[in-house]
């Protein structure tokens, strides 16, 4: 299975802009550009798309582990943030942190900590990151 997107840029970095595209059309000639990524301006960003990237993948991880598990959950919900940071005369993604509040029936703490820790391993995306990956798992009664 491949998936694509496209990134379509024109002029220097803090006065040029650009748009991204994917095959799905969901984002379809979306802008981005250095206040996007950098300040405060309107469009998205590499690492706002990273983290929808994570949040997602690892959310349907963890539905599937706990499915496995004979848990399906009640409803999962996810926030990704990357960090980005200025180290050695460049920038560096330094950490993807997500932050878990989920209601699974019938579950011990015990099951749904080693479903979370087999979903944040396990996603194609965290395998992707060359990272530290921070998670924080909230079990809601």
């Amino acid at each position: 299975m491949n998936r694509t997107a496209s990134a379509h840029w024109h002029g220097d970095l803090k006065s040029g802009a650009g748009s991204i595209s994917t095959q799905s059309t969901t984002l379809s000639d979306t802008p981005y550009s250095f206040q996007s990524r950098f300040e405060a301006g309107k469009g998205t960003n590499p690492e706002e798309l990273l983290a929808a990237a994570h949040a997602g993948c690892f959310t349907m991880a963890l539905s599937l582990q706990l499915s496995q598990s004979g848990h399906p959950a009640e409803s999962l919900e996810t926030t990704c943030t990357i960090t980005l940071e200025q180290k050695d005369g460049g920038f560096t993604i330094t950490e993807s942190h997500l932050d878990l509040t989920a209601k699974v029936p019938d579950i011990t703490k015990e099951a749904f900590d080693a479903a979370t820790q087999g979903a944040k391993a396990g996603c194609p995306v965290s395998k992707l990151y060359n990272t530290n990956i921070t998670l924080i798992a909230q079990l809601l009664s």
